[in-house]
């Protein structure tokens, strides 16, 4: 129940505050996206690419597109300007969805860098909250982020 006795939780007005609040806070946390952690190494695009290719291994293009919820034009720029780096590397024979990217090793280095920088910050907000909340915290925005994946592949099977 809403604060209202007579209002259940999930009236619309309960529904939009919620929404409101929620997207509030996602963009507090998507504002840190582009935050700079003194001694990083990678800008936010290099770092977003390592993260998935050290993540996750050697990705196609379409499948860091996918992953980075970004044009396949601006993941190529990305990658070609991450590759002049020497932090990434593309395999000269094509796969099935074509040719996969890899981190190299000064890749994964510079990546594991500054995941230890901002690290330091998770690890205060962490001891800040506790560790039963930021479980739950998690937990939930699992669940949240696989109904919102769910609910994209809806609405672009639609369109």
């Amino acid at each position: 129940m809403s604060p209202d006795a007579d209002q259940p939780a999930d009236q619309p007005g309960d529904l939009d505050a919620a929404l409101a609040a929620l997207g509030s806070e996602v963009m507090r946390i998507a504002s840190r996206r582009s935050a700079s952690y003194a001694g990083s190494v990678l800008d936010q695009s290099a770092f977003r690419i390592l993260w998935r290719l050290v993540e996750m291994g050697p990705r196609t293009l379409a499948e860091l597109t996918d992953d980075l919820l970004l044009e396949r034009s601006t993941v190529s720029r990305q990658v070609s300007a991450a590759e002049r780096r020497g932090l990434v590397h593309r395999d000269t024979e094509p796969g099935p969805g074509g040719r996969p990217v890899a981190a190299t090793p000064d890749g994964v280095a510079a990546y594991r860098h500054d995941v230890e920088l901002r690290a330091v910050v998770w690890r205060r907000a962490v001891a800040e909250l506790g560790h039963e909340p930021t479980a739950e915290l998690a937990d939930t925005l699992r669940l949240f982020n696989d109904a919102l994946d769910r609910a994209h592949d809806e609405a672009r099977v639609t369109d």
